[in-house]
């Protein structure tokens, strides 16, 4: 846990305001009396005022909002209608979204910036929160999609250095673009760079994963990865980041300098991407599962401002780490 009380340190300097639109689910209100104790970030709560209030320890900590009793709805049902219009969107559409989904209106607050962040999923599916930061929120300024990635801690391991320790990795993208292009392979690696930099304070080292290294195979797979390293390089080119590496090659400093001598990532890699989504879900599972990693995530990365996604098997403690990374999102 010294990863997340790090991270808690670190958003409590900042002081950011985090949106919990699940409010019906037990999880999320243990998640918010931990942060209330914690005393790092403001929370606030979307529902019926006074059911939460029983179920909350400290309920004049925390704020919350009911839609159907607050003066912002009908702003914000005019704000999604006129973002939304050339998708049909009216106002019955809107308002129905604001007042009946807790994820829109809580996006909502983010967009009005009345919150820095959301942290949703815990009862919903991944693609109802995206969906609703995507349509109030949108893609960061010169970012072409929304990507997500895990925070990878590994007890008891040498590699993949980071926040001043060995063990901690970034993975990605294992929760969102199914089979990503080559441009788009670039993007995740682009973004991720950027968000280990922010969440770590360390200079990220990105390693383009393959079943390959440097040539040892030939497949129209790998000829991806290669593009995609072209492209990277070409949109930021002090991005430290090399490929097509296999995992060992990427991780460990031996193998890394007996199949790629030359390269400066090889073997000191700690954000690692995946070629398709079935390597990277595959891949954070098996490392979580059977090397009993912590596994912190998917956040998302490319939206203007930090909407995350939580996985529907969460714990509150889960959650608590989600807002802490959610809050170090969102400080400029």
């Amino acid at each position: 846990m010294d990863f997340v009380n790090n991270l808690k340190r670190k958003a409590k300097e900042f002081r950011k305001t985090i949106v919990l639109p699940e409010s019906v689910d037990k999880r999320t209100i243990e998640a918010a009396n931990i942060i209330v104790k914690d005393d790092f970030a403001d929370i606030i709560l979307i529902g019926d005022e006074n059911e939460i209030a029983k179920k909350i320890d400290n309920p004049d900590k925390v704020q919350i909002i009911d839609p159907k009793n607050s003066d912002l709805t009908n702003k914000y049902v005019e704000m999604f209608i006129k973002l939304r219009k050339h998708k049909g969107m009216n106002e019955h559409k809107a308002r129905n979204l604001l007042l009946n989904d807790p994820l829109y209106f809580g996006a909502a607050l983010v967009r009005d910036d009345k919150a820095d962040g959301m942290v949703a999923g815990a009862i919903n599916a991944t693609a109802d929160v995206i969906r609703a930061g995507l349509q109030i929120i949108g893609t960061a300024e010169n970012t072409k999609i929304v990507s997500s990635f895990f925070v990878i801690i590994v007890p008891n391991c040498n590699f993949g250095l980071g926040y001043g320790s060995s063990g901690i990795f970034l993975f990605s993208d294992c929760g969102l673009i199914q089979d990503p292009s080559d441009e788009e392979l670039a993007q995740i690696a682009i973004s991720s760079a950027k968000s280990f930099r922010q969440l770590m304070r360390e200079e990220p080292k990105v390693a383009l994963l393959s079943h390959s290294t440097y040539g040892s195979a030939e497949h129209p797979k790998i000829e991806k990865v290669l593009r995609a390293l072209a492209i990277a390089k070409n949109q930021d080119p002090d991005l430290q980041i090399d490929g097509e590496l296999q995992l060992d090659a990427a991780i460990v400093p031996e193998i890394g300098k007996s199949k790629a001598p030359d390269s400066k990532i090889a073997g000191n890699a700690n954000v690692l991407i995946f070629p398709d989504i079935d390597a990277g879900n595959i891949g954070y599972k098996l490392v979580q599962r059977l090397a009993k990693a912590e596994a912190y995530g998917p956040i998302t990365q490319g939206m203007t401002k930090p909407i995350n996604d939580l996985s529907r098997g969460c714990n509150s403690k889960d959650i608590v780490g989600a807002v802490a990374i959610t809050a170090i999102q969102a400080t400029k």
